[in-house]
């Protein structure tokens, strides 16, 4: 079985983390998420890392959560939805205390989880025509686990209106948001990606390690309370009717009873 993602370092010190299911638009599963874990390990431990770029293969830069896992909570218990959950949020907080500058390559499509990921990005460069959104609610889901990481990325005004609504924007409204740093021709998207980490390998390692836990605390820490929190609240909406319906909608590919018609 390929693995979910692949990790490859060059000779400058700059690590390429790249999400590789393509043909599941690089949908977040539990192998996905539990290698995305050990590779953030590695590559915090490694002194020969100067920057890491975390991109995507294909089309898509993520699809949020996978559609077997969705399924697999359909029927899952509490303690498995919470343990689930946990698993993804532990991920997200190793990416974002990262002492390494993280450079999002963004291609291509981002939904909920795929947000998520770009939020605890550094910096993150974006195609044109890629398409961006928060989906959750339109399943009778919230975006729970993903939520510390993208209010503090664009902020609760845009929260609100991007999370409550549901609706698709585009990259040049993702500039806008703060999710995406610059946005290029897809052609030139790996040379604006070049141009956004040269500055990075100029400057000093430790003191670039320093200043990302300086800013943190100056920005407020994403603490574990916080983070255990935003579980409970998805576990609870997965056990309601809601979630219920919305799911087995989706997978029918039939509107929610709450969806008006066109």
């Amino acid at each position: 079985m390929a693995k979910p993602i692949r990790l490859d370092r060059d000779a400058r010190g700059v690590a390429t983390l790249r999400l590789t299911r393509a043909d599941r638009h690089n949908a977040l599963d539990a192998a996905m998420i539990a290698e995305l874990a050990a590779a953030c390990a590695a590559l915090a431990t490694d002194p020969a890392v100067r920057v890491v770029v975390l991109a995507a293969a294909g089309k898509s830069f993520c699809a949020g959560g996978d559609l077997g896992w969705m399924r697999d909570q359909m029927v899952a218990t509490a303690q498995e939805r919470a343990a689930g959950a946990r698993r993804i949020a532990t991920t997200l907080g190793a990416l974002d205390r990262l002492p390494k500058p993280l450079i999002g390559r963004i291609q291509g499509p981002a939904f909920g989880g795929g947000i998520g990921l770009m939020s605890v990005c550094d910096a993150a460069v974006g195609a044109v025509g890629a398409t961006f959104a928060l989906t959750e609610v339109r399943l009778g889901l919230i975006p729970a686990v993903i939520s510390p990481y993208v209010i503090r990325r664009i902020g609760e005004p845009n929260a609100r209106r991007m999370m409550l609504s549901a609706r698709i924007f585009d990259s040049h409204e993702a500039v806008r948001l703060g999710l995406l740093s610059r946005v290029v021709k897809p052609d030139a998207l790996d040379n604006a990606v070049e141009e956004e980490l040269a500055p990075f390998l100029q400057v000093a390692p430790g003191a670039v390690e320093k200043t990302k836990r300086l800013i943190r605390g100056q920005a407020g820490v994403i603490d574990p309370a916080r983070v255990e929190a935003s579980i409970a609240a998805l576990v609870e909406a997965w056990q309601d009717a809601e979630a219920d319906a919305g799911i087995r909608a989706f997978f029918a590919r039939e509107k929610p009873p709450w969806a008006q018609a066109d």
